[in-house]
């Protein structure tokens, strides 16, 4: 009932900075940031079934299978398309959890540019990202495709045009929960927004993004303090450069010019450290399956 498995990639994306700037009503708070893609993610396995069921092939620890956003994704779109096909659904996961590389939403986002093709669905981008806000404020990001410059609960997408940038990512042990950060008294919620045009002259000036133009993520901070290997990670990174995390954690990472320097500065990492060398990438690997 089910077609071969197919391999579909799903990159993780760093926040190049990431300011709160205010906080709505129903209390999701406001946020400025530029998101960029890497080649370095997951890849989600897809086969198509007749029999309209989805499934998940294997278990995810920690992840029940009702709250996984692969399958969450692929029910979705079935329930928002009326289509009587279903899928198979296999995640070989790379990026942390917990880490602020986008990983989950990553995921859901290559299942839903995916399955919009290979169901036959041709829906437009834009109605996809409408159903990827559903899923969470930094699924449409990965279905809009490109470099972004983002605003609202970050579903407020522009694209900008990035310079070549390599990044050293360093992964700490430990799991983030966004909400216990959002939710910290002393977090910074009120940074005056900045322009795009003020944040793309910094990087004009530089020729590529080393994140040293007084652009910071806020909530790095209270990551530190309530997670002392963020913290350690970026004490040791920041050596080497202006470090800093991306979304609410743990992951940290650094800008570096060309491929050499970045796997120079890996080559230091002591040994109870991990960490990865990523490119930075102007589109989505499957930006061509939506329209």
């Amino acid at each position: 009932m089910a077609g071969e498995l197919k391999p579909f990639p799903a990159p993780a994306k760093l926040n190049l900075f990431l300011h709160v700037t205010g906080r709505r009503a129903d209390g999701y708070h406001l946020l400025q940031s530029v998101f960029r893609f890497i080649d370095h993610g997951d890849t989600v396995w897809l086969g198509v079934r007749k029999d309209g069921q989805v499934r998940r092939l294997e278990d995810i620890p920690g992840v029940p299978e009702e709250q996984d956003l692969t399958v969450r994704a692929a029910k979705l779109l079935q329930q928002e398309t009326g289509c009587p096909l279903g899928a198979d659904i296999r995640l070989e996961k790379r990026l942390p959890m917990g880490g602020g590389l986008g990983g989950g939403s990553s995921d859901a986002a290559t299942v839903l540019l995916a399955l919009n093709r290979l169901w036959g669905l041709d829906l437009p981008r834009s109605r996809l990202q409408e159903l990827a806000l559903q899923l969470g404020a930094d699924v449409p990001v990965f279905v809009f495709g490109q470099s972004a410059f983002a605003e609202g609960v970050g579903e407020k997408l522009a694209p900008i045009v990035l310079p070549p940038a390599w990044y050293v990512v360093l992964t700490p042990p430990v799991s983030v929960a966004t909400a216990v950060v959002f939710a910290a008294p002393e977090l910074t919620r009120n940074t005056p927004p900045i322009k795009i045009a003020d944040f793309l002259s910094g990087v004009v000036r530089q020729g590529f993004f080393s994140c040293q133009d007084g652009w910071r993520n806020d909530l790095q901070a209270v990551a530190e303090k309530k997670y002392p290997e963020v913290a350690r990670h970026l004490d040791w990174l920041g050596r080497f450069g202006n470090a800093r995390m991306t979304g609410s954690g743990a992951c940290v990472f650094l800008a570096v010019e060309d491929e050499a320097g970045a796997r120079a500065t890996l080559q230091e990492l002591p040994r109870d450290m991990q960490g990865f060398v990523a490119r930075g990438l102007d589109r989505h690997p499957l930006f061509e399956l939506a329209g």
